[in-house]
């Protein structure tokens, strides 16, 4: 999960309804501390608590497409099935996931370091 450099505070809260609108409460401490002001918009990132991803709760919503089975920084051992248009290697993971190898050849098994993660590839780097 990425975090933005602009995130002022992270705390935990109940949501309450009230009527037909529902509250995040803020701690004291965050305006004490200067975090955040009394009066003033900001916007509000909520994320499960570990309990609710156990249950596999996700809000009412499914998720818009599958992610990625790799992350970047993710060792993986590869077998090259093919060759790209521009002579890389391309390996499928998971769900025919690919995973684009630089350098590689077809039949080889590397291992790689994946450097770059998009919805429908990935790169990986060979690192033995």
């Amino acid at each position: 999960m990425e975090i933005s450099e602009k995130l002022l505070c992270l705390f935990s809260a109940d949501v309450t309804a009230e009527g037909d609108r529902y509250t995040v409460e803020v701690p004291r401490r965050e305006i004490d501390t200067g975090s955040i002001e009394p009066g003033e918009t900001y916007r509000v990132a909520l994320i499960a608590t570990g309990e609710q991803l156990e249950k596999g709760e996700s809000g009412g919503r499914p998720p818009s497409e599958p992610q990625p089975p790799v992350e970047v920084g993710e060792i993986r051992y590869v077998e090259i099935e093919d060759i790209g248009k521009q002579g890389d290697g391309i390996a499928r993971v998971e769900r025919g996931y690919v995973i684009i190898v630089p350098g590689a050849d077809i039949g080889e098994r590397v291992k790689v370091e994946i450097s770059e993660v998009k919805s429908n590839f990935a790169v990986g780097d060979v690192i033995e």
